[in-house]
């Protein structure tokens, strides 16, 4: 709402207006792209008026006679370039949006640069538009994506790390929860654990939340904001979650479509990167090596296939998209039968009786092509990155890792050691053993004996495994065991439904043989359990020294006992340090339990096991 409100000169589009959009050019950084490409298509930008958009550091041509609108964060370079532009007098008028609150003393410097190209009557607004973070779903968001290195996991766990170096850290992740609230129009209460970064992040927003509320004439959160209709009239809770409570979790092997798809393939804020096998055809000797080919595809809310099976396990996606293929397969048919019997000539009674009945059907099926057409797209599109997927779990036996970290997290009794999964040269790769083997030093109560540790090791050496993860594991245990107990996870495990080979008839383009049919049982996560014990309000030991921050009273009392006694209907989770698609899904199959209750999930960074291994 927030960006079309922007694209159209920052006045609400108007639902009934006819004739033309505005035409504009926009003008966007690598932060706006990266905030506007899992919103807007291309399509859409189109019909609000957009004809080009283009990066502001490439070199653009003079449209002299075009409303220029501008989003782009606040940065030295960018501002120097728009004031450049205006020197050249690239547009009709400029609309400038930042991304992020603009300081005084740069405002000057656009103002100055005006002056000095005689335009200041072009540019026609000037407005912060607190858009500052990257929401991938209706549910989910995460901070940023360009230079995310500088608020990773790693990058607040370094033990060499600086005071300065960590309230940069801190300021970058509070800009960026502000603008979050701001474009929700809500002031939350900030729930937090004690000592950790989150508790950081917690006296920073509280302090940046009060100071605007104190501006009475510049608060962002007074009046008509945007979002002032779509909460309830009671406040949202946030929970201020630090990635550390749980390093088991970003490591799990999983077994929902989207987070294997993360987990396995090149998922990367909602596009998904495929390299396509091209066939097998063998080359004749001494030929170049075929290319392969990159193929890019959105998997985005319009993605009704997408939306309805993001969550499932993975047997259920494949079994859905055969299913959905033969339902288009009967429907492409019938429009062929209909248009042979079209062709019927000649005087025969029951064909021109059956041609009158058949033009009405005739119609509808013409009318519904292009929703065929859509259908058949995301069928070839889920098959594609299906099969992918499936090429994954079976060349690396993930379902069996699956299982079996499961057993591990529940502490139910291991059908196999330990030991012999890591040796077993057929199942998984280095990575995946390195996985589960930190997965079990995470979550087993006593630590294994040196003797013990020594030969699993070696093991993991053998295997070709990175070690280093290892080392920082270890701290990382010995550290938390002063701080708490370890997190439990709930017992339950995975329930096997027999191998798929019944499920899937054999005209399955998926060959699903010898893959486990296993279905999930809910259970929480630790973020989850944690979220369930604010939002109830239940007493808890994990939870009831978590801090209490209210921004709208107007002495920070610092106690960890709530003033509100009862339930919220609103939750916010944000993860600092980084969070995964195994958290989200978790916690969206819990709300989907409680009547009229909604979650969102934040975190600083989105990553999969792989990209976690190389921080620790």
């Amino acid at each position: 709402v927030a960006l079309k409100r922007m694209l159209n000169f920052n006045v609400p589009p108007v639902k009934n207006s006819t004739g033309e959009p505005v035409w504009k050019v926009l003008i966007y950084d690598r932060f706006g792209q990266d905030i506007i490409s899992p919103l807007l298509s291309v399509k859409e930008l189109r019909d609000m008026g957009i004809t080009l958009h283009l990066l502001l550091h490439s070199d653009r041509d003079a449209i002299p006679d075009v409303p220029a609108v501008y989003f782009v964060m606040p940065t030295e370079e960018n501002i120097d370039r728009m004031c450049q532009d205006l020197r050249n007098q690239l547009y009709e008028s400029y609309y400038l949006n930042f991304i992020s609150a603009i300081s005084r003393s740069k405002l000057e410097d656009i103002a100055n640069a005006a002056i000095g190209a005689n335009a200041v009557t072009q540019v026609a607004k000037v407005f912060d538009q607190y858009l500052n973070f990257i929401t991938l779903e209706d549910d989910m968001f995460v901070l940023c994506n360009q230079n995310k290195e500088l608020v990773s996991y790693r990058a607040i766990n370094r033990p060499d790390i600086t005071d300065t170096e960590m309230e940069t850290i801190m300021d970058t992740i509070v800009d960026s929860l502000f603008c979050f609230f701001v474009t929700l129009g809500a002031i939350p209460i900030i729930r937090c654990s004690r000592g950790t970064a989150a508790e950081m992040v917690a006296v920073k927003l509280d302090k940046k939340l009060r100071e605007n509320l104190r501006d009475a004439r510049n608060s962002l959160f007074t009046g008509d904001t945007l979002g002032a209709g779509q909460f309830s009239f009671q406040r949202p809770l946030l929970v201020l979650v630090d990635r550390n409570i749980d390093l088991a979790t970003p490591l799990h092997h999983t077994w929902t479509y989207q987070a294997l798809v993360h987990d396995v393939l090149d998922f990367h804020l909602n596009r998904v990167n495929l390299e396509e096998s091209t066939g097998m055809e063998s080359t004749p000797a001494g030929a170049r090596p075929k290319k392969k080919n990159k193929k890019s595809y959105d998997l985005t809310a319009s993605d009704k296939f997408w939306q309805k099976h993001k969550g499932s396990p993975f047997p259920e996606v494949a079994e859905s998209v055969q299913e959905e293929l033969e339902s288009y397969r009967a429907q492409e048919d019938e429009v062929k039968r209909l248009k042979s019997i079209m062709g019927i000539e000649g005087e025969d009674e029951g064909a021109i009786s059956m041609l009158s009945d058949n033009t009405a059907k005739l119609t509808s099926a013409v009318s519904s092509l292009p929703e065929l057409l859509e259908k058949k797209r995301l069928i070839d599109l889920h098959t594609n990155v299906a099969t992918a997927v499936l090429e994954h779990i079976k060349s690396r036996k993930l379902d069996v890792y699956f299982e079996y970290e499961e057993k591990i997290m529940s502490k139910s009794t291991l059908d196999k050691s330990l030991l012999d999964m890591i040796s077993d040269p057929d199942a998984g790769t280095p990575e995946d053993k390195m996985r589960l083997f930190l997965i079990y030093y995470i979550s087993s109560a006593q630590a294994p004996s040196e003797i013990d540790l020594e030969q699993y090791k070696k093991a993991l050496m053998d295997a070709g495994c990175n070690l280093a993860p290892l080392s920082y594991i270890k701290q990382w245990k010995a550290f938390t065991k002063m701080a708490s107990a370890p997190t439990s996870y709930g017992n339950t495990t995975p329930k096997p439904l027999g191998l798929f080979s019944r499920v899937m008839n054999t005209g399955s383009q998926f060959v699903m043989e010898g893959v486990k049919n296993l279905v999930l049982k809910q259970q929480n996560l630790p973020v989850t359990r944690i979220l369930d014990n604010l939002m109830e309000m239940k007493s808890n030991p994990e939870t009831d020294d978590y801090r209490y921050f209210d921004p709208k009273m107007l002495r920070g009392s610092d106690s960890s006992v709530p003033r509100n006694k009862n339930p919220f209907q609103e939750a916010i989770v944000f993860v600092v340090g980084g969070g995964n698609y195994i958290e989200y899904q978790n916690l969206i199959d819990y709300i989907k339990s409680k009547q009229g209750k909604h979650v969102l999930y934040g975190c600083s960074e989105l990553f999969n096991a792989t990209q976690f291994m190389k921080q620790v």
